[in-house]
C-alpha cells in the first residue's frame, strides 16, 4: 500500500480551505473529488483558484439537490474513481464528508477524518450526525483540541485511532490573509472604514429556512449603531425572495458572496462579527474579533467566553453586539492577548506525517 495515491473528497468552501494545506503537502499524491455540493461560483470554483489548487479529477455536480440525493448520488459515482487510491481524506461534517466515508468503508480503503471529535450534542442538526458516524467509520481521527479528543474518548473510540493535530484552519489563513495595504482596497471598495462595521454572515437552515425567524434576525441587525455588511447566501437570498422580505434588506449593506481572502479582509478589520458559521468561530480566534454565534448550539465551545458568544434569541443577538461595540480598543486590545486555541499551524504536518506512519503514502 506504500506510495500510493489518496483521495481527497470536498463540495464546500470550509472543506477546501482547511484542506488546501494538506493537499499541497501531497502534491502528486492527492486525487481531488468535487462533490460540487456548493454550486455557487463564489462559494466553489473561485476558491480553488484562490487556493491555487489544480482543477479536481471529478465535479459531481451535487449541489442543489437533498441531503439524501447529495449522499447518495456520490456513492453511486465515486466508486470507480477510489478504485487507484490507497486512502481516503475527508474533513469535517458535510454530507460530502459523509458520503466519502461511507464509500471507503465500502471499499475498505483506510480512512482520514480532518476536524474529527466535534460535538454540539444538538441531535436536530444534520452535521452533528455526519460527523459523529464518519469519526466512528473513521481508522484515524485527527482531532484539532483536546476537547476534541476527549469527545471521541467518551464514544469508545479507541485511543490508538485517534490523533491531536491541531486544526489546519491556523496555517491556511496564515497562506491567505492579505496585508492592511489589500485589505483597506477591499474596505474601501465595500464603503466602510476599519473597525467601523459589523460583518455578518448567515446561512444555516435554522436561520434561513424559517421566514419569520430570518425576519427576527435582519431587522435586529438593522438596529445596530454602525452599518452591517452582510455577503448574501444563496441560500439566504432565496428565503428572503421566496418570502418577499427584501424590506428587512434596506437597512444593511448586501454584497455578493465574496472570495475568501476579501472576507477574511472584511472580517479582521470589522467591530465585531455575526454568524451562524462555524468556520468563522475558528477564523475569530486568528484575526483576534469579537463574535456572536447565532445558532442554538455549537461545536466549537474552545471558544466560548473569549471570543465568542453563544444565542439563538434575535434581541440578545442585538444585545451581545452592542456590548461588543460599546467595548470598543479595549476589547479588540484583550483580545489580541488571548492564543487560538487551534494549535501551532503545523497541523497539516501532522496529517501528512500520519499519512506516511499508516503506509498509505
Amino acid at each position: 500500500m506504500s506510495g500510493g495515491r489518496v483521495a481527497v473528497v470536498f463540495g464546500t468552501r470550509p472543506e477546501m480551505i482547511k484542506l488546501a494545506p494538506l493537499i499541497k503537502l501531497l502534491g502528486e499524491k492527492a486525487k481531488l473529488i468535487h462533490t460540487g455540493q456548493h454550486f455557487d461560483r463564489s462559494l466553489s470554483s473561485q476558491i480553488l483558484d484562490d487556493l491555487d489548487l489544480s482543477e479536481p479529477t471529478l465535479n459531481l455536480g451535487v449541489g442543489g439537490k437533498t441531503r439524501a440525493e447529495q449522499i447518495g448520488s456520490v456513492l453511486l459515482e465515486i466508486e470507480d474513481e477510489l478504485a487507484d487510491v490507497s486512502g481516503v481524506v475527508v474533513q469535517g461534517d458535510t454530507n460530502s464528508a459523509l458520503a466519502g466515508g461511507l464509500a471507503a468503508n465500502a471499499l475498505e480503503l483506510p480512512l482520514f477524518h480532518v476536524e474529527a471529535g466535534l460535538r454540539s450534542f444538538d441531535r436536530r442538526m444534520p452535521e452533528e450526525h455526519n460527523r459523529v458516524v464518519v469519526d466512528h467509520l473513521a481508522d484515524v481521527c485527527w482531532a484539532p483540541t483536546d476537547v476534541n479528543v476527549q469527545n471521541l474518548r467518551d464514544e469508545g473510540i479507541a485511543d490508538a485511532r485517534v490523533e491531536k493535530t491541531g486544526n489546519s484552519i491556523v496555517e491556511a489563513l496564515r497562506n491567505i490573509v492579505p496585508d492592511q495595504e489589500v485589505a483597506d482596497e477591499v474596505l474601501g471598495k465595500h464603503g466602510v472604514s476599519r473597525r467601523d462595521f459589523v460583518i455578518v454572515t448567515l446561512h444555516r437552515p435554522e436561520n434561513v429556512d424559517a421566514p419569520d425567524r430570518l425576519a427576527a434576525i435582519l431587522e435586529g441587525l438593522g438596529q445596530l449603531d454602525l452599518p452591517v455588511v452582510l455577503p448574501i447566501h444563496p441560500r439566504t437570498l432565496s428565503t428572503v425572495r421566496k418570502h418577499s422580505l427584501e424590506d428587512k434588506l434596506t437597512p444593511l449593506r448586501i454584497i455578493e458572496p465574496t472570495a475568501y481572502a476579501e472576507f477574511l479582509c472584511l472580517l479582521a478589520n470589522s467591530a465585531v462579527a455575526i454568524s451562524d458559521s462555524g468556520g468563522v468561530q475558528e477564523e475569530v480566534s486568528l484575526v483576534k474579533v469579537p463574535l456572536v454565534v447565532v445558532r442554538r448550539s455549537t461545536e466549537r465551545p474552545e471558544v466560548l467566553g473569549t471570543f465568542a458568544w453563544l444565542t439563538d434569541d434575535p434581541e440578545e443577538m442585538v444585545r451581545l453586539a452592542q456590548k461588543a461595540l460599546d467595548g470598543g480598543r479595549d476589547l479588540l486590545e484583550g483580545l489580541a492577548d488571548v492564543p487560538t486555541p487551534y494549535g501551532d499551524g503545523t497541523a497539516s504536518e501532522r496529517m501528512h506525517s500520519s499519512l506516511r506512519a499508516f503506509g498509505v503514502i
